[in-house]
């Protein structure tokens, strides 16, 4: 498991950056792959949807705290279903209220060959109806895990947009039809096993291009991780918004820079072990900025 990459992307949210609100009582949880972690398109790690989830409950006072431990770039649906097995992960979701998940596009996109350059995408159909056979399975597994080590939690599976809007039109269809199948699988699957579904095709795609703007890359900006955000609260609760003006400041980290905070931490704790430790790892540079 690639700690070093976890270590970074976590935020505890601490009681002196909240505000005293009596109503402060979700403990969120985000699980699943680079999209949950907040991976930018230029392979750096960013306040993503997660975060601003986060941020907004905060800035409500709905937010106790808040960790992205367990979102892994990279990951497979079965992957995040076992980076839940560790007891500091089942101890992090025992307490939860509020979990979201996005896995199962790198059970179904690893197996997709993509030339940024020719703008072409290509796949074999045996694989890609296995892969997202493997990701209904895992992701079935998931949620009922997350039934047992997680009993207070509303879980929200959260869905995708179409990761190659650059690639030429003619080149879309087949691509577009295996990712509309993993969305009909994830909402279907999560229906079926006490879950909500959140879709972020209707906002995405009011400019897909310009929220996933590397022909080489499948990830979002940080706009698009706002239309993420905000597709969320349309599911959840209309009434809150991530508005342009309470974006952060762009702060990403290079993997290299991520190993390197957490090597800097395991040394430091090797020479204190007085001090105190939290297990959710080391946060980004500087906390959601709680309003």
């Amino acid at each position: 498991m690639k700690k070093w990459i976890v270590s970074i992307v976590s935020v505890l949210v601490l009681s002196v950056s909240l505000p005293a609100f009596a109503s402060a009582q979700t403990i969120y949880v985000a699980l699943g792959d680079s999209i949950a972690a907040g991976q930018t398109p230029n392979r750096e790690i960013d306040q993503g949807y997660t975060d601003l989830i986060a941020a907004e409950l905060a800035r409500n006072g709905q937010l106790l705290a808040f960790s992205k431990d367990l979102a892994f770039p990279g990951f497979t649906t079965e992957q995040v279903r076992e980076s839940i097995q560790s007891d500091e992960a089942q101890e992090l979701l025992a307490s939860a209220t509020l979990i979201t998940i996005s896995a199962g596009a790198n059970d179904l996109l690893r197996i997709v060959t993509a030339n940024p350059e020719l703008g072409t995408l290509s796949y074999q159909q045996q694989q890609a109806n296995f892969a997202l056979n493997q990701a209904r399975k895992s992701l079935e597994g998931l949620l009922q895990d997350l039934e047992t080590v997680a009993p207070n939690a509303e879980v929200y599976v959260v869905g995708y947009y179409f990761a190659y809007p650059h690639v030429a039109e003619f080149q879309k269809q087949g691509t577009a039809k295996e990712l509309n199948r993993l969305n009909q699988i994830l909402e279907q699957t999560a229906q079926a096993n006490g879950a909500t579904f959140v879709s972020v095709e209707d906002r995405m795609n009011t400019d897909l291009k310009s929220f996933v703007p590397n022909p080489a890359d499948v990830h979002p900006t940080q706009e698009g991780y706002r239309q993420i955000a905000n597709s969320f609260f349309d599911t959840v609760n209309p009434n809150l918004t991530v508005s342009p003006f309470e974006m952060p400041q762009p702060n990403p980290l290079s993997f290299e820079e991520i190993q390197a905070a957490q090597e800097q931490q395991s040394e430091e704790e090797s020479v204190d072990q007085a001090r105190a430790h939290t297990p959710h790892g080391l946060a980004l540079a500087e906390i959601i900025p709680y309003i």
